[in-house]
């Protein structure tokens, strides 16, 4: 009979291989749903968590933030411990939770991909705006000292500069690389000023810290249709880019165009773990960004 240890809650736990993180959430994922944690009460601590399952202290904190991007807890980055959220038990979980906008998905995954020795980020986007916000949760958790990377590996694909857009563009119609367009001059600013603070914000680690960072952009010489973010090769994030018809004040007064609001884009999660046909997107989503990132793209500037 293997040996057992009392647990925070007064659980046996016996002395198994060590669990995943997604081990970790099931399982608090399983007492929030079925009311065993309760709206409104205060979670165990890391270090209980991590004494109860027997994991490491950064595997709970992955398991937490997922279940914090699936609006199960709150709190999960503040010193004290998480809480379980007050609308918990009408929350969707897990591989059949309810797709989410980028401003509220993103984040959370981003932050619980960086709490691991080597992060690896690919993504594919318009502007990378949606990146640059979401990528501040895990920094600050880096200067807070909670967490610590050794390695950082970034690869981002944005439109070519010299291409004609599809979208933004004026309903008017003005080529969309035309240096005169300030639809196209406001994007191309816009995707610049972005890579640029993403760059800036992910190298200054290596200086402050020590944390090993490389950070590259490649052009495409289309329009991307859709926005992919590829997590440690074990996720994979993929939204439409829906466009709409609007107005938008530029320099030369206000132009109507056709554009997007990416940072709104609907975000599907798909896991490597979650079955095969979540691990298949997952593979597959990896192979076509590395074929673009390999092929078609080209050197990316980030200057007007």
């Amino acid at each position: 009979m293997e040996p057992e240890h009392a647990t925070v809650d007064g659980r046996k736990r016996s002395q198994r291989p060590q669990r995943t993180h997604r081990e970790v959430a099931d399982e608090l994922r399983a007492r929030i749903r079925s009311g065993e944690l309760r709206a409104g009460q205060r979670m165990p601590t890391q270090a209980q968590l991590a004494d109860e399952f027997g994991v490491e202290r950064g595997a709970v904190r992955q398991a937490l933030r997922i279940l914090q991007s699936e609006h199960l807890l709150t709190n999960v980055s503040k010193g004290s411990p998480a809480t379980v959220a007050p609308d918990s038990g009408k929350a969707a979980t897990g591989p059949l939770a309810a797709p989410l906008p980028t401003t509220v998905a993103l984040a959370p995954r981003i932050a619980a991909a960086f709490d691991t020795a080597h992060v690896r980020i690919d993504a594919l986007c318009l502007t990378s705006v949606s990146l640059t916000l979401a990528i501040g949760e895990p920094l600050r958790e880096i200067h807070a000292g909670r967490l610590k990377p050794a390695k950082v590996d970034l690869r981002v694909l944005l439109p070519s500069r010299d291409i004609s857009l599809a979208f933004p563009v004026a309903v008017a119609g003005h080529p969309g690389n035309n240096p005169e367009d300030p639809v196209h001059q406001r994007w191309l600013a816009q995707r610049n000023a972005q890579g640029q603070v993403l760059r800036h914000n992910l190298l200054s680690l290596r200086s402050m810290y020590g944390i090993d960072v490389s950070v590259t952009f490649r052009a495409l010489p289309f329009t991307p249709p859709v926005k992919l973010y590829l997590l440690n090769g074990e996720e994979a994030l993929f939204a439409y880019y829906t466009i709409g018809r609007r107005q938008q004040e530029t320099d030369d007064g206000s132009v109507e165009m056709y554009d997007t609001e990416g940072t709104r884009s609907v975000l599907f999660a798909f896991e490597q773990g979650a079955g095969p046909r979540d691990a298949g997107f997952v593979e597959q989503s990896r192979r076509w960004f590395d074929a673009l990132w390999g092929t078609i793209s080209s050197e990316l500037v980030l200057t007007v």
